[in-house]
């Protein structure tokens, strides 16, 4: 019975694999951080946004942050 020369392991294609798979995951982990980076400002935006409508809705002004010297 002879082996059957498909199933042998091919360690040029195994490098190929291993390197196609480390370029994938580089790309997926930077596609996620970008989409997360973007959800937060959204987020952040929509979140000064609404605070600015109800202020400006309520004729409440922003109060300086700067005390008198005494």
């Amino acid at each position: 019975m002879s082996s059957n020369p498909w199933l042998k392991k091919n360690p040029f294609m195994s490098m190929w694999l291993s390197a196609a798979n480390s370029v994938a995951n580089t790309a997926r982990g930077q596609a996620t951080r970008q989409a997360r980076r973007n959800a937060s400002a959204a987020a952040a935006q929509a979140g000064n946004s609404l605070f600015s409508f109800w202020t400006q809705a309520m004729g409440l002004t922003a109060k300086s942050a700067h005390r008198k010297k005494r």
